[in-house]
């Protein structure tokens, strides 16, 4: 799946860094881009996805650093066959942007899942992110799961 299709952008699209690292990090999600998405943030980041604690984070401290981030993308980011994001909208101000997000995943074997969510992302003076914190509550992207 091409970036472009993979991100639609229905939202403002204003110059801002906190936008262009939201946007550069969806973008290689899509395109199953690891190590371009690990570059993209500050040594020390922080990863809440979900903010709080899930299956995917027990305990709710999110993963930090570069290491963490990349075990969070190797357990599961890197399972998912496809991702395809459409921004309805975003606000950015300071060195943040809030993006009202849809994420649609395509599972092993098939299945489908929709993720609705809000994702903060923070970038430092350089640009790289800081913090990403994904509100979604897993619960409801369970309640889409469709099979193949």
């Amino acid at each position: 799946m091409s970036d472009s299709a993979a991100v639609i952008w229905d939202a403002p699209y204003g110059d801002h860094p906190a936008r262009r690292a939201a946007r550069s990090s969806m973008a290689a999600v899509a395109a199953g881009r690891r190590e371009d998405w690990l570059g993209l943030f500050a040594p020390d980041a922080l990863v809440e996805d979900p903010v709080g604690p899930s299956t995917l984070d027990p305990g709710g401290k999110g993963h930090r650093g570069r290491d963490g981030i990349g075990r969070f993308w190797d357990g599961n980011i890197g399972s998912v066959l496809g991702f395809r994001f459409r921004v309805a909208d975003s606000f950015a101000n300071g060195p943040c942007c809030a993006n009202v997000v849809s994420i649609t995943m395509t599972l092993d074997g098939g299945a489908v899942m929709t993720v609705d969510c809000v994702i903060v992302y923070t970038v430092d003076e350089s640009g790289l992110i800081t913090s990403l914190r994904a509100h979604w509550e897993p619960e409801r992207a369970l309640a889409t799961l469709t099979a193949p």
